[in-house]
């Protein structure tokens, strides 16, 4: 047996529909790098699901000495892969959600750049979206002729906005995770971008362009944190003044998360509710950053930006109806 090398750790609450997909891709690995042969471990942590997700990950898991549950009562994702990394044994942390999958060569990419790109504290590859049971390539902002090597994560994420780094699709030195004190567990919203960009600004990120894993969007609408406006106390953009000095000093960095406000602050912004915080914040935005489109959405009548937004969201609600029919 190998001395364990990957620490994978799957976050669950409420996904008994999907976490055995997710357990047996990390078992189906191919390479050196496996459960069978001891060089990965896995850590499921159940995070109080109220329904049969325990037992579809213990089903799954079945007799596998490499792998393990942890149970603990409802705190949140950030809270669940910081119990799973505290009972870690392995040099690199990766963290699949639930509901997401790794194609069978995922690890043993990883492994290559690992070896390849000495300098970096975290490795990554592309990955499929999954959306009305269809797969597309993430277009992150990669040409195509860019196979393999160390990414500007800052630039590449701010050209279309579509993450470089996933929680599903990312593998990161245990030693850094630690040294920037691993995730934010007072975030409901954007704890793994948190930990991401506090990760990117210290060390370098390794990446290769092939679609290694699964990031699925077909879980019920209920379901996803991103579908519900959040207190700014939770919600990462709120939460982003301790960059504050790096922001001024990086171009890359102030251009990204000048876009990630516009981007993730528009429907806070129609709101009534919060509005005038998200107001506040667009303050700091340096218009010249971002989209022309972007700067109209914060320009024109309010009443008509609501108009717009209804009619948008009648729209995808009818086609989202008609793809389910």
């Amino acid at each position: 047996m190998q001395e364990t090398r990957y620490s994978v750790i799957i976050p669950v609450y409420n996904k008994e529909r999907y976490v055995s997909r997710a357990v047996e891709s990390v078992l189906r690995q191919e390479g050196a790098a496996t459960v069978e042969n001891g060089c990965v471990e896995l850590i499921v942590v159940d995070d109080g699901s109220l329904d049969s997700s325990y037992e579809a990950a213990k089903g799954a898991i079945g007799g596998c000495e490499g792998c393990r549950i942890l149970r603990r009562e409802n705190g949140g994702v950030a809270a669940a892969r910081n119990t799973g990394i505290a009972s870690t044994r392995g040099k690199y942390l990766c963290f699949l959600d639930a509901d997401d999958w790794w194609e069978p060569t995922f690890l043993q990419h990883i492994d290559d750049l690992v070896t390849e790109y000495p300098q970096a504290a975290v490795f990554a590859s592309n990955y499929y979206l999954v959306k009305n049971g269809l797969r597309k390539v993430a277009p992150i902002g990669l040409a195509d002729s860019f196979k393999k090597g160390y990414i500007n994560y800052c630039n590449t994420y701010s050209k279309t906005l579509c993450m470089p780094i996933t929680s599903s699709s990312t593998v990161v030195l245990k030693q850094a995770v630690e040294s920037v004190g691993g995730f934010n567990e007072q975030l409901t919203l954007g704890e793994d971008f948190d930990l991401w960009i506090r990760l990117a600004i210290q060390y370098k990120v390794a990446f290769v362009n092939i679609p290694l894993s699964n990031y699925f969007q077909d879980v019920p609408t209920g379901m996803r944190a991103t579908r519900r406006l959040h207190d700014p106390k939770g919600h990462m953009l709120w939460n982003l003044d301790y960059l504050r000095e790096i922001e001024q000093q990086s171009k890359d960095l102030k251009c990204l998360l000048d876009r990630l406000r516009c981007g993730g602050l528009y429907r806070y912004y129609l709101s009534n509710k919060y509005h005038e915080a998200a107001v506040k914040e667009l303050m700091k935005v340096e218009w010249s950053n971002v989209p022309k489109s972007m700067y109209r959405r914060y320009h024109s009548p309010r009443w008509v930006q609501k108009c717009l937004f209804c009619v948008r969201k009648m729209g995808s609600t009818v086609k989202q109806s008609l793809l389910n029919s």
